[in-house]
């Protein structure tokens, strides 16, 4: 059984402008490391254009959003416009976001088909997805990517319970808003607080299906680690979900410059063996992570680096 590793070249025409901080180096650092020999027997596909990914999106986002996306979009040849302050539409945007939907949609189909050989999946993706919430593209998301994905999995593969765990700095507010009141759907975040989007508080509880865990400005890996097994994982367990997504950002990192938390690397490979350990356990391997923050390069790199190779080195 091997990890499916899907991205495209069209993320890097996702042009959000000078001095933006998610922007194409990112994907060009990841692929820089991903294509070490350590990295060889992943296997590799392009995140498709699927047709069917406009009415995947549906079932996270109403389609007066949707239509108002198309709306905004530009053409080959105009401008970049903003969807909010710092969510950036140029003309090569639409197509990287929809590829970001169908790398996650595919992650799935292959995860769930026992016969494809696919164990678990690293979907490297820009924009990254989990602040978008129902109605409203921030935090430089504009569909949400992993939600999308865990409610096919629901309504294309009959999956009964699925869960996101998120730690990224930077709370998944988009992920939340959307499952907020399906007692089928979970969602778990480490992040920082206060921070922005500014929510993520232990006492937002949803129908008893969301879990936050905020970590302190300068909080490190024993923190975070202490948040995961006091208040994550037991959630996690007691949700018991067939299938786990991961929002895989890595700005928690020290070196980040967009937060102040100090984990390293070791960390972002604590939780993936912890994530991927339940899941070989409890979901019959089903994992799927969807790339989301990440500012460092370097750091960014290599703790994909580690979180890849964890879930390569499952079972």
């Amino acid at each position: 059984m091997s990890t499916l590793h899907l991205t495209h070249p069209s993320f890097l025409d996702h042009d959000t402008g000078p001095g933006h901080p998610e922007r194409p180096d990112r994907m060009r650092a990841i692929d820089k490391l991903l294509a070490h020999d350590f990295y060889s027997e992943l296997v590799r596909e392009e995140a498709p254009m699927r047709d069917d990914v406009e009415e995947r999106i549906l079932l996270a986002h109403p389609q007066r959003y949707l239509d108002m996306v198309k709306r905004e979009r530009p053409e080959k040849g105009e401008g970049r416009v903003h969807l909010d302050g710092d969510t950036v539409m140029s003309p090569g945007s639409w197509e990287a976001a929809l590829r970001a939907v169908g790398a996650g949609l595919r992650a799935v189909d292959q995860v769930v088909d026992k016969d494809s050989g696919i164990r678990n999946a690293f979907c490297q993706v820009r924009p990254c997805g989990h602040h978008a919430e129902t109605e409203r593209a921030m935090g430089f998301c504009i569909f949400a990517n992993a939600a999308i994905a865990g409610m096919y999995a629901r309504e294309k593969h009959g999956l009964e319970r699925v869960a996101v765990v998120d730690f990224d700095v930077h709370h998944g507010n988009g992920t939340q808003d959307i499952f907020w009141s399906d007692k089928d759907l979970f969602f778990a975040s480490t992040h920082q607080m206060p921070l922005f989007p500014g929510t993520g508080a232990v006492s937002e509880q949803g129908v008893g299906n969301i879990c936050n865990a905020p970590l302190r400005s300068g909080d490190d890996g024993e923190r975070f680690k202490e948040a995961f097994e006091s208040r994550i994982l037991p959630a996690l367990k007691n949700f018991s979900p067939d299938m786990i997504l991961i929002s895989a950002g890595f700005d928690a990192h020290e070196a980040d410059p967009l937060a102040s938390l100090r984990l390293v690397e070791a960390d972002f490979l604590w939780a993936t063996e912890t994530l991927v350990s339940y899941a070989e356990k409890q979901c019959d391997g089903r994992l799927v992570s969807v790339l989301e923050g990440g500012y460092d390069l370097s750091a960014l790199a290599r703790s994909v680096g580690v979180h890849v190779r964890a879930m390569m080195d499952a079972g």
